[in-house]
């Protein structure tokens, strides 16, 4: 049974213009006890990029191997990175009251909404669209609907996928292909 998380913000189907795309690594795939390790996120005004934000972030554990082998990402990487603390203040400042976009973004959302919870209790509340859930309606010619799968059928280059800033890149890329397909 999935957690109930209070005051979580609200799963949006409307594509709009003004966001933010987010997405994370993390050292594993339990919100309540794996930890963030990077974030990334590109705030759009009109469909055009108007800020990037990303980091590494040092977590309170060593990061696990299979994680270093999916991300690249190094205990040595994150070794003088900031803390959680740090960052969570940075990227609630950076992302404000925007609605967030991510591909399986309810992940996203619920590692962010359990690291505030845990830093501050405070949630993170802000609304969201997952560009998984749109694709899935929109999109049968493909095999699965991964990111790096919809990339590539799309021709975006997948290189580097698998860190937060680059995953960004391909969720707006298949955000703004949806986006021109819903305006026919």
């Amino acid at each position: 049974m999935a957690k109930r998380r209070p005051d979580k913000g609200k799963k949006l189907q409307q594509l709009l213009c003004d966001f933010v795309v987010i997405d994370i690594e993390t050292t594993g795939l339990k919100p309540e006890v794996d930890e963030i390790i990077e974030i990334g996120a590109i705030k759009v005004a009109n469909l055009q990029i108007v800020d990037t934000f990303q980091t590494l972030i040092k977590p309170t554990t060593a990061i696990p191997y299979f994680i270093t082998n999916f991300t690249g990402i190094t205990n040595k990487m994150v070794a003088n990175s900031p803390s959680a603390p740090e960052v969570l203040l940075l990227f609630q400042e950076f992302v404000d009251t925007s609605v967030i976009v991510g591909h399986n973004v309810n992940f996203d959302i619920n590692f962010i909404y359990e690291a505030m919870m845990r830093e501050f209790l405070a949630p993170f509340t802000n609304d969201f669209i997952d560009t998984l859930t749109i694709a899935r309606q929109r999109i049968d010619a493909v095999e699965n609907h991964k990111l790096s799968t919809l990339a590539k059928y799309f021709n975006v280059d997948t290189t580097n996928n698998h860190r937060a800033l680059k995953d960004c890149e391909l969720t707006l890329a298949l955000y703004q292909q949806l986006y021109q397909r819903q305006r026919g």
